[in-house]
């Protein structure tokens, strides 16, 4: 299985099933994304040498004006769209086998984690997991230690206050903010 099969098949059916070739691939992909993120993390490079390293483990998903403060960690890579002039503050978190989407412009603070799997709750098959993609919008400001899960979209203009848990969909335009997010204002 290639990585265009496995985002194709996730797109269509959720389920990863444990010990399947899906769950096996993810595994070969997870040491490519281990591989290049060392290369991020580990050495002194330029802006424009981490941009380039972070296009090569998204396969060329990312736009123009690319930031990154390192350390950065991947689970996938491959299922990471990255739009223009976004920002990426030290010690994210992309679990990106079920599609990430972050749109131009936007800031994600330290160390914010972004989860696109969720295991199953059965015990007997709990090694099963269930893919949902996270969608950021354009222009949107994701605060340090923030945790958006797995089939969020977050609208345009929004902002996620430091701490916050998102599990569930922000309208544009808003500041949600909590253990679960919830509305806190609406930006004018």
């Amino acid at each position: 299985m290639d990585s265009k099969e496995f985002i194709a098949n996730v797109g269509r059916e959720p389920k990863i099933a444990a010990g399947s070739q899906m769950h096996l691939h993810m595994h070969e992909a997870a040491r490519r994304a281990q591989r290049i993120t060392l290369e991020i993390n580990s050495r002194d490079n330029s802006p424009e040498r981490r941009a380039a390293l972070m296009s090569e483990l998204t396969c060329g998903k990312v736009g123009a004006n690319f930031g990154l403060f390192p350390p950065v960690y991947c689970d996938y890579g491959m299922n990471l769209t990255i739009g223009d002039s976004v920002f990426v503050n030290s010690g994210c978190c992309f679990q990106d086998q079920g599609g990430i989407y972050i749109g131009d412009g936007s800031m994600l603070g330290h160390q914010v984690v972004i989860a696109t799997l969720n295991h199953d709750l059965d015990p007997a098959r709990r090694g099963d997991m269930y893919a949902a993609p996270v969608h950021i919008g354009k222009n949107v400001w994701i605060g340090s230690h923030a945790t958006i899960l797995a089939g969020v979209t977050i609208g345009d203009g929004a902002v996620v206050a430091a701490g916050a848990l998102v599990n569930r969909d922000v309208p544009p335009k808003t500041v949600v903010g909590g253990v679960p997010a919830k509305v806190i204002k609406i930006i004018e």
